[in-house]
């Protein structure tokens, strides 16, 4: 069965390389269409007017690749260029394409959403090493039994986003599992460790043989491998100073995850495609969990009320990804990417199987973001407020310093 899978994604590959060679201008959401060299010029003079260092963007057409194009710099010192094989961090990114192999567990039925961790695990989870200060509070919460992974993947849990930012470092629910939204890297953190227990291999080791080996994803790993040495991006503030080199390591669900948009279109063309998860599989991850009606995804201030435009756009949360479930363009799903020097962004829309794919190694990526997406792809939906990719949001982000 192995072997037959395998060699439908090489057959995919092909067409994939192919399809895009041949292609000279991008559709828009709308229908209108947009050249190569016009898309290219527009991103160049965009990156550069918002000053990020370097990027990666592609773009999907009916699933399949149309563009990609690699900009500005991965180092400085010396000065390297970004090219489309530079391996960048895609932040939280990581936590979709995690939430795709977890799918692809629960569809060969080694894995049910449904059952609680506490149930999954064989002792309580303060006894395994790695939760045995911060997990105590939470296992004698009387709501605790009742979390399951479907609540992690969905970010309706009650957990934080990471244990370390609250006052004493312990997990705790902040309200009743399932009752609403709020994002939880730890979250997603908690389920890995749950399915490492019972596979048995570390995360980096089943996703890797699940997802990059078969799709052909060279320059992607959960964690830094010495192939990328030569090819990888270093990581910058918003002032262009050096940030970080990027040498990811230990793996981690919720965001450990080094790729390049190219790779990146070909695990979402493979997932329109139907070769790394079944039609239904996938309908299921994308159907709605959690309504969303927040002014931002994270609040920048407390009691803030509820947004307009999440509403307009039916905003709520799937299994690992965001979701836009009325625009004026169908249906989309959707998943940021945000760390030191790292912001990127993915956003597909169903009924073309079109997509736009943007991977920065700069603080000031997300300044780009909008503009990039109206003008090249026709994406006047994203809810930007609710993202933080307003000029607005970006600068109360930093000075609350999120």
């Amino acid at each position: 069965m192995r072997r037959h899978v395998c060699s439908a994604l090489v057959l995919l590959l092909v067409p994939f390389a192919a399809h895009a060679a041949t292609v000279k201008s991008i559709r828009r959401l709308d229908g209108s269409r947009i050249t190569l060299d016009a898309a290219s010029k527009f991103a160049r003079e965009t990156l550069a007017a918002q000053h990020v260092t370097g990027a990666e963007l592609a773009v999907l057409n009916e699933g399949q690749l149309v563009w990609s194009e690699a900009f500005g710099m991965r180092g400085l010192d010396p000065a390297l260029p970004m090219q489309r094989t530079t391996t960048t961090w895609a932040a939280s990114i990581t936590k979709s394409v995690f939430a795709t192999y977890v799918l692809q567990l629960v569809e060969r039925g080694e894995f049910d959403l449904d059952v609680p961790v506490a149930r999954q695990l064989e002792k309580p989870l303060d006894q395994y090493e790695p939760y045995h200060e911060s997990a105590s509070l939470l296992v004698a919460d009387p709501q605790w039994p009742r979390v399951t992974p479907r609540m992690l993947l969905a970010h309706t849990s009650g957990l934080l986003n990471f244990a370390f930012l609250e006052p004493d470092q312990k997990m705790r629910l902040h309200f009743a599992p399932g009752s609403r939204y709020s994002y939880s890297g730890e979250g997603i953190n908690l389920l890995q460790f749950v399915i490492e227990q019972k596979k048995g291999q570390p995360l980096a080791t089943l996703m890797q043989d699940a997802l990059f080996t078969p799709l052909g994803m060279t320059r992607t790993g959960m964690v830094f491998r010495k192939e990328f040495e030569d090819d990888i991006s270093d990581r910058f503030d918003a002032d262009g100073k050096f940030h970080a080199k990027t040498r990811r390591n230990p793996a981690r669900g919720a965001g450990s995850m080094t790729t390049t948009a190219d790779d990146l279109a070909r695990f979402l063309s493979a997932l329109f495609g139907g070769t790394i998860l079944k039609p239904a599989t996938r309908a299921k991850m994308f159907e709605p969990v959690i309504p969303i009606r927040t002014l931002h995804q994270f609040a920048l201030a407390e009691n803030e009320p509820e947004g307009a435009e999440a509403k307009n756009v039916g905003l709520a949360y799937g299994l690992g990804w965001g979701l836009l479930t009325k625009t004026t363009f169908g249906t989309a799903f959707f998943k940021e990417g945000h760390g030191d020097g790292a912001q990127n962004y993915v956003v597909c829309f169903d009924r073309h199987q079109t997509c736009m794919i943007l991977l920065t190694n700069s603080d000031n990526g997300e300044l780009a973001f909008r503009a990039l997406l109206e003008r090249i792809l026709g994406d006047t939906v994203t809810p930007w407020e609710w993202e933080g990719y307003t000029p607005e949001a970006i600068a109360a982000a930093r000075k609350s310093g999120n």
